[in-house]
């Protein structure tokens, strides 16, 4: 069994430290395999993935699979996911496996340890999850990270416009958003200045700015915020620190067409990933 290593929070500040805040999306979806000259196939994905792999080692310390584009091929996709991130992971990558999982009991805790066992094929160093069955049924997820040294990542102000109508929703006690932020900022347990927790949020940079508005605390808990919505989605490193504010030393910045859209070669994915992390600095 594999040593337990030390808490998400812990390692994830200081890839920030080393490395800076960009996490590199993986997005292999049809027509970027196409774009990059790759066959829409099993054998196209996991040379993708090698590339994507080879530009981020040294560079960023996070990547971001979204494994539905890996899901779509089936068993041979996802031994290709794992493939990835054990690689990654050997690399000293840190790895988020953007999943959204969402479900009750013990169907949370099949899908909880399917990718936060440091032992399962899958395993990744944190999860993103769905809270919209209720908070409290990502009770099983929760424990799993504390158990793993793992993190989750909660959907909470996401970019989609869609997402509004639910998380921006209000009863006599304020926003859905708020209420999911402040249950995830009290599973964390941060004490120490210039910590993170294990517990984080997702919170779109195209979003952070209804922080306010919905009554979000962003920086309670000290809590990780994975931020899709820069670059391609419209989102600069000004919009980031002016719409995360004081929660912006908390912020990993997700970057997944902004620099895929410079394959295929692996220098200019090099090239794009240092030009993304001086863009957004410190």
């Amino acid at each position: 069994m594999s040593e337990r290593p030390p808490q998400f929070g812990a390692r994830l500040a200081e890839a920030i430290r080393r490395h800076g805040r960009l996490c590199v999306g993986v997005d292999p979806h049809a027509a970027l395999l196409t774009q990059w000259g790759l066959a829409d196939d099993v054998a196209g994905l996991r040379e993708f993935g090698r590339r994507v792999l080879d530009a981020a080692v040294g560079r960023v310390g996070i990547i971001k699979p979204q494994v539905a584009f890996f899901e779509r091929f089936g068993p041979a996709g996802l031994s290709v996911l794992a493939e990835l991130q054990q690689a990654a992971r050997r690399e000293g990558l840190l790895v988020i496996a953007d999943a959204k999982r969402g479900d009750i009991g013990s169907t949370m805790a099949g899908y909880a340890e399917a990718w936060l066992d440091p032992d399962a094929a899958l395993a990744a160093d944190a999860l993103t999850v769905s809270p919209y069955l209720g908070f409290g049924s990502l009770s099983p997820a929760v424990e799993a990270a504390r158990r793993h040294g793992a993190g989750l990542f909660v959907l909470a102000l996401t970019s989609n416009p869609e997402g509004r109508e639910v998380q921006l929703a209000r009863d006599a006690h304020g926003t859905v958003a708020a209420g999911i932020a402040a249950q995830a900022a009290a599973e964390n347990d941060v004490v120490d200045d210039g910590a993170l927790g294990d517990i984080g949020l997702v919170v779109g940079a195209t979003t952070a700015g209804l922080a306010e508005e919905a009554g979000v605390d962003l920086t309670a808990g000290a809590m990780p915020l994975l931020a899709p919505g820069y670059g391609a989605q419209g989102a600069t490193a000004q919009d980031l620190r002016r719409g995360f504010g004081p929660a912006h030393r908390q912020v990993v910045v997700n970057s997944s067409r902004g620099i895929l859209a410079h394959g295929p070669d692996v220098a200019s994915l090099t090239a794009a990933i240092d030009r993304t992390v001086a863009d957004l600095g410190d």
